[in-house]
């Protein structure tokens, strides 16, 4: 086995260097998720309520802090999803380094005013995260700045490996722990802490479905990159990892699993229902995956790092939504109106009676499939399963004046 990468010590080390800027976040435990993934117990590690909004600054300060004069001189420049922006944005900011972040056009709007907010230029450049990161290596070369790499950095690797060693400390029974992979520095650092443990940790990472590069990389034993990733989890939207992040990851990672979109806004909903904290897409997939099908944590003690949550609140909502489908307590459904406006009454009566939610209704453009002397209208409902929420449309269905001509529970 080669010389680590990264070591425990290393580790230790960056906790010490970070420590009067990052916060020791909480671990929420929770009997439901437990009760859903069949684990004796589940721990919700929430750093998405660390400064910035996730684990990013870990990494960020622990790596900016050790520049030298004429590396904090020369400025730093990073490319970013969102997340290690705004990470490197805040340590530039309390550092004193002037800092320019480049983002993928798809980088929420929200994550790029923060970055702004701590003092740091933001440049859109790119579709993807890796045509951003190009860019930000081919600005470095002409300009000379220091170029601070989101996870391919064994100070990177160290800062987010904190993040272990605080799991150990609030969750001594831990057995498991389910970390989402991007590039691969978060699952690295919480890795390599949990692979030096005096007990068996196991670790196992989460990506979806769209940019789920990790698994085949690590079963090839060389690293395999995407030609485009397709993910709602934008902050884990890389196409590969890197020698770095590779190389720590195939000594210190158990197994890999994928999880889908529709997976994803499930947890980011249940998240918001059952823990009340908000989560983005890529802070939920680990908690998506304790609940799927593809890991067995039947009796274990499990750990589940919730990232990160930076979201636009119109973007949550949209996830929050899909999620409510996902989970079938969610239905759409077109009616027919006789004596429009004032039938609307009877139907938020009606559902009201039922004990749903209604969420939409709002008078529809005609389609072939609505009666010519009718109102076609349409309605979002929430409930607490599909047979309620059938039975809510029954009820309507049975009102005078009222028909339900389409209706979709998925």
């Amino acid at each position: 086995m080669s010389e680590a990468r990264v070591t425990l010590a290393d580790i230790e080390a960056a906790r010490e260097r970070i420590a009067d800027v990052v916060h020791r976040t909480p671990l929420d435990t929770s009997r439901t998720f437990a009760d859903m993934s069949g684990a004796a117990s589940v721990g919700l590690k929430l750093e998405n309520v660390q400064r910035t909004g996730s684990f990013k600054i870990r990494g960020a300060y622990n790596e900016m802090a050790q520049l030298s004069d004429a590396e904090r001189e020369a400025g730093v420049i990073s490319s970013s999803a969102g997340n290690h922006a705004q990470g490197v944005a805040l340590a530039g900011d309390l550092l004193d380094i002037e800092t320019t972040i480049v983002v993928p056009e798809v980088t929420p709007a929200a994550k790029i005013e923060a970055t702004r907010g701590y003092g740091a230029e933001v440049v859109v450049e790119g579709d993807i995260y890796e045509r951003s990161y190009e860019y930000a290596l081919e600005r470095a070369a002409e300009t000379g700045e220091t170029f601070v790499h989101p996870f391919d950095d064994e100070a990177i690797v160290a800062g987010q490996g904190t993040i272990g060693l605080e799991l150990l400390e609030q969750y001594p029974e831990i057995e498991t722990v389910l970390v989402a992979i991007g590039g691969g520095g978060l699952i690295s650092g919480i890795g390599t802490v949990c692979k030096a443990a005096e007990r068996d940790v196991r670790v196992v990472g989460v990506q979806p479905e769209g940019a789920a590069h990790a698994k085949p990389s690590l079963e090839a034993g060389e690293i395999r990159e995407f030609a485009d990733v397709d993910t709602v989890a934008e902050g884990i939207a890389d196409t590969r990892m890197l020698e770095t992040t590779f190389e720590i990851a195939r000594e210190v990672v158990d197994d890999v699993v994928s999880v889908s979109d529709r997976e994803i806004a499930a947890a980011v909903t249940l998240l918001a229902e059952r823990a009340k904290t908000v989560a983005e897409g890529a802070g939920a997939a680990p908690l998506a995956a304790a609940l799927s099908d593809e890991i067995d944590l039947a009796g274990d003690h499990v750990g589940v790092v919730i990232s990160g949550g930076n979201v636009n609140l119109t973007d949550h909502a949209e996830l929050a939504r899909t999620g409510l489908h996902e989970l079938e307590r969610y239905a759409d459904a077109r009616l027919a109106v006789e004596g429009w406006p004032t039938t609307v009454g009877d139907v938020v009566e009606t559902v009201e009676a039922e004990g749903a939610e209604l969420d939409v209704l709002e008078r529809a453009r005609r389609a072939a499939v609505d009666h010519p002397n009718r109102v076609p209208v349409t309605i979002g409902l929430e409930g607490s399963g599909p047979e309620h929420l059938a039975g809510v449309l029954e009820a309507l269905d049975a009102l005078e004046g009222i028909a339900v001509v389409e209706r979709s529970l998925e």
